[in-house]
């Protein structure tokens, strides 16, 4: 935070600030907030539980995080709470491999859309992004002046995102320059994976759409060959994981001419 001390701040800037750092971190804490208003923190969790009181935040321990999505399935909110730290620094480095006026697809799944959390402000206005995930259209529409494209389709609750033709051939008839895609799977022998068939179709289709793919998966997917594929190995340019992933099956994959990288 850039806000120095002294500075006088009233309620309508100290909430309007607090929703400004949310915007760029998952987390806030009271006391980091205390410091730079010059609060107690007293004052600062009257702030936040008035804030979480209009929907605007969400109270958790030492501070304030982002609200949760506002249509939730159980499914997704279980698979989005897993391995979240690694999440958290696999959508921090992913974000750094997007630039300013790229069409970009964003695929389903939890860690797909911290990635979405994760852009900066910078890119905002220049990103044009194409998705069928709800979690990452509520993320996008919150920006000022988003640039997307939002896939219809069949929604399917439990992953929280549109499938079905009518999704696919929308996705057909565009092409992006980057698809970030998430998976339950991925290993050399068997390439990207999900469970659902219907969640691979139209995962495929995004990824024959893109001049190129960037992977985010956290270490527990790699590896894991799952029931039915979205990609194979040779349609991936870019894996983002994180330092728990197997070494051998690692190198496995940077020897199949994918860019591996390790958060």
């Amino acid at each position: 935070m850039s806000a120095s001390h002294d500075t006088r701040w009233d309620a309508a800037a100290r909430r309007a600030h607090i929703l400004e750092v949310l915007e760029t971190q998952d987390f806030v804490g009271v006391k980091e907030l205390s410091e730079e208003f010059g609060l107690t923190a007293m004052s600062v969790r009257r702030d936040l539980t008035a804030m979480a009181n209009d929907g605007l935040i969400t109270r958790v321990r030492g501070g304030a995080a982002k609200p949760p999505p506002a249509v939730s399935s159980p499914q997704y909110a279980q698979a989005a709470s897993r391995n979240l730290h690694a999440k958290r620094i696999i959508a921090a480095r992913a974000v750094e491999l997007l630039e300013p006026g790229l069409s970009v697809f964003f695929y389903s799944g939890s860690t797909v859309a911290r990635v979405a959390a994760h852009l900066p402000r910078e890119l905002h206005s220049t990103l044009t992004v194409v998705t069928n995930s709800l979690p990452v259209i509520e993320e996008i529409s919150s920006w000022q002046d988003p640039h997307l494209v939002a896939v219809g389709g069949t929604y399917l609750h439990s992953y929280m995102t549109f499938v079905g033709p009518q999704a696919v051939l929308a996705v057909e008839g565009m092409n992006a320059d980057v698809a970030v895609i998430g998976c339950d799977g991925l290993s050399s022998d068997g390439g990207l994976t999900t469970p659902h068939q219907l969640v691979a179709e139209i995962g495929s289709t995004i990824v024959r759409q893109a001049a190129r793919t960037i992977v985010v998966a956290d270490s527990t997917k790699i590896g894991r060959r799952g029931f039915t594929q979205i990609a194979p190995i040779g349609a991936i340019d870019v894996l983002v994981t994180d330092l728990g992933a197997d070494r051998d099956e690692l190198a496995r994959l940077e020897d199949a001419g994918i860019e591996v990288i390790v958060a």
